[in-house]
């Protein structure tokens, strides 16, 4: 035995020793949970939007739930453990109601015995030494969720022979030495080791909480003390850090979204979908990266806080990879988002038809904000997104473009108060959206203000990412037929959550539900582009449909409200001009080429080889076809080519025309084309000179 190994087994044996108190004090429900359980049962009974029976039929879905929180993977508990607790799964809503904690706890306690257990399993196969030779033609399979529960400890044991091979392999083929990836596995298991033996009461509270919330729908969530104070801080928008909104899938931290105007957004390298598995402190390898694959999400974002003006270095396996040894490592330098980072901004894009010059307005939104502070005091030159964008306007008026796009890819929302009197810059009084609560009663928002600012051509440009109020506004517009809706379905969150305290913690709740003007609801569909742009943001990845127990779309009457225009009439001949164009694009040609891919692997790749050769082969396939695309893009836009696709992101400092860019100034031509159109007499026709 090596000097290191047998020091290794020392340390092990010293921590099992260190932790070993600890673990005999297992966590047990007290009086304040037992009551916080009533009150949350109270709470979605009563309170919450949708018609709540916590029934058996309930308690079934939440039990099962509970389960997919604890073991989402089949990975640790038997089917005996599972047996053992059936009983559990008709009688959730008297736990909940009557506070009967003790068997939800020891269900926990079984689950921390056997993840415990097979941490310790794991490490001392790692202290003993991996002896894998990654020649067999074993394969893994990547997605258990739907797999049955293992009936003996050595099936397990197998699973996990091959987890930990994987492991090995992927740190390998990452480049890591064996030594490497020795310290990497060690460092990882054993960290979640620690974790583990530190869980407290509130942690298993909090656990069964999520399980009976997100049984009723996404975003009704419950808050421990501590949560609730997090919570309250990223609300206040005075939270230092990169900007960005994590959420935990499986063992892995996910980029939700980012914040407009946030580090993360401005520094262009990291993306929604992307996964986060190391983080370390400082710059220029200053600090060690620690593996988080397995970490609770909310230590996660305590390590990517911090304060403003540190770097944090992430560790990103980016979206698009098929294998997660496709991994980079990023700087971001920690900073506050203020208002100015989130205000609308505009530029005028050039374009010429049949020789003669034209110019289209543009108007980024990131965000609806308003300056509370200095409103609620009275000032009377408060920011606000609809006094922003009107001075704008004005701006692009005085230069006399001839239509104007509005930006919201991205934009997650905010103000309900500015996307509705910001749709009152473009029509003369009317309403904007429904609101219909709990009790079925319905709410009628509107402009009141008579006049428009500007009645020209108009256009709203959405993407996946597009959310809430954004969704709102380009219903608005859309319904009333004031405009354009142009790029991709939107997110689909179309419901309203209110915090309410409780005696122990905090519940937000959703209450309320948005209907469009013509009756339909933004939830779960979100609004439908009338030219769909290809995108990489894959919709069963992102969006309220790829939430679990979203709530469903539906409608109600739809209001009066006039038309202002019909450009329903010319959506054939603008597709056909926008389809004319983004042919021969090399940008939109990528788009649509990648998003084929990307759905293709995901409805193919079940399962990754632990044979080092024939993963490896797989892997470069599949990248020689992303790769393939990234190049053909880039030679066509006379672009240096890459020698690697991981390298795609953050490589386009030469580049004047990126995707992103591309969708802009095609909204623009789409927009010309409508402008044209609706100046040739209405006749719904473009020439081949006009397109």
């Amino acid at each position: 035995m090596s000097l290191t190994v047998a020091l290794r087994r020392l340390t092990v044996l010293a921590l099992t020793l260190a932790f070993s108190a600890s673990t005999l004090a297992t966590p047990e429900p007290t009086d304040a949970q037992r009551q916080a359980a009533a009150e949350v049962a109270e709470s979605l009974r009563y309170s919450h939007y949708a018609d709540v029976s916590l029934g058996n039929q309930w308690s079934r879905q939440a039990f099962q739930r509970f389960l997919d929180i604890l073991d989402s993977q089949r990975a640790y508990l038997l089917e005996s453990d599972v047996a053992e607790f059936r009983h559990l799964e008709t009688r959730m809503d008297d736990v909940l109601y009557d506070g009967e904690l003790e068997a939800i706890y020891a269900l926990y306690d079984r689950y921390q015995e056997r993840l415990e257990s097979r941490l310790e399993w794991i490490l001392a196969r790692l202290e003993a030494g991996l002896d894998f030779t990654f020649e067999s033609d074993d394969r893994l399979e990547i997605d258990r969720d739907e797999a049955p529960w293992a009936a003996s400890e050595a099936e397990l044991d197998e699973l996990w022979r091959k987890r930990l091979k994987n492991a090995a392999l992927t740190q390998l083929l990452a480049g890591q030495d064996e030594a490497q990836m020795h310290d990497n596995l060690h460092q990882r298991y054993e960290g979640q080791l620690n974790r583990l033996r530190q869980t407290n009461g509130d942690d298993v509270f909090g656990l069964f909480m999520a399980a009976v919330t997100s049984t009723i729908d996404p975003h009704t969530e419950y808050f421990s003390p501590r949560q609730g104070e997090s919570f309250d801080i990223q609300m206040r928008l005075s939270l230092e850090g990169i900007g960005a909104l994590l959420q935990a899938e499986g063992e892995y931290v996910k980029v939700s979204s980012l914040v407009p105007g946030g580090p993360a957004d401005k520094s262009g390298l990291l993306a929604p979908a992307d996964r986060i598995i190391a983080v370390g402190q400082g710059d220029d390898d200053e600090g060690e990266m620690v593996n988080v694959v397995g970490m609770r999400l909310d230590e996660v974002v305590d390590m990517i806080r911090g304060p403003k003006g540190s770097v944090v270095r992430l560790d990103v396996v980016p979206a698009q990879a098929v294998d997660m040894t496709r991994s980079r490592i990023i700087e971001i330098t920690r900073d506050t988002v203020a208002l100015e980072d989130q205000a609308a901004s505009r530029e005028i894009i050039e374009l010429s038809r049949d020789g003669e010059p034209h110019r289209i307005g543009v108007i980024r939104i990131p965000t609806f904000y308003v300056d509370f502070d200095a409103w609620q005091a009275g000032e009377s030159n408060y920011r606000s997104t609809t006094r922003d964008v009107a001075r704008l306007v004005r701006e692009l008026k005085d230069e006399g473009v001839d239509g104007i796009v509005l930006d919201l890819r991205n934009n997650g929302g905010g103000a309900l108060h500015e996307a509705n009197s910001l749709i009152g810059l473009f029509i003369d009084r009317g309403p904007t959206v429904q609101v219909r609560d709990a009790r079925g009663r319905i709410s009628l928002y509107g402009d009141t203000e008579s006049g428009t600012l500007y009645d020209g051509p108009l256009a709203v440009l959405v993407n996946r990412l597009s959310a809430s109020a954004s969704e709102i506004f380009a219903g608005a517009i859309q319904d009333y037929g004031r405009g354009l809706v142009l790029g991709n379905r939107t997110f689909g969150k179309g419901t309203v959550q209110t915090l309410n305290d409780l005696s122990h913690g905090q519940i937000k709740l959703t209450r309320a539900k948005f209907y469009r003007i013509s009756g339909e609801s933004t939830q779960h569909r979100g609004v439908d582009p009338d030219i769909l742009f290809p995108s990489l943001i894959d919709p069963e990845v992102i969006g309220e449909s790829s939430l679990d127990n979203a709530l469903a779309w539906d409608q109600v009457r739809a209001v009066q409200y006039r038309n202002y225009g019909e450009p329903w009439r010319f959506i054939e001949a603008l597709r056909a001009g926008h389809q004319e164009r983004i042919g021969e694009h090399p940008n939109f040609i990528y788009l649509q080429s990648q998003a084929e891919l990307a759905r293709e692997l995901r409805e193919h790749q079940t399962s990754v080889s632990l044979n080092r050769e024939r993963r490896q082969q797989e892997l470069e396939a599949q990248e020689a076809r992303q790769l393939a695309l990234e190049n053909a893009r880039r030679e066509a836009l006379g672009l240096e080519l890459l020698e690697d696709w991981v390298d795609a992101r953050g490589n386009d400092e030469e580049d004047d025309t990126p995707v992103d860019r591309a969708e802009v100034e095609e909204s623009a031509e789409i927009l010309l084309d409508y402008a044209r159109l609706m100046t040739q007499g209405g006749e719904a026709r473009l020439s081949h000179n006009d397109r």
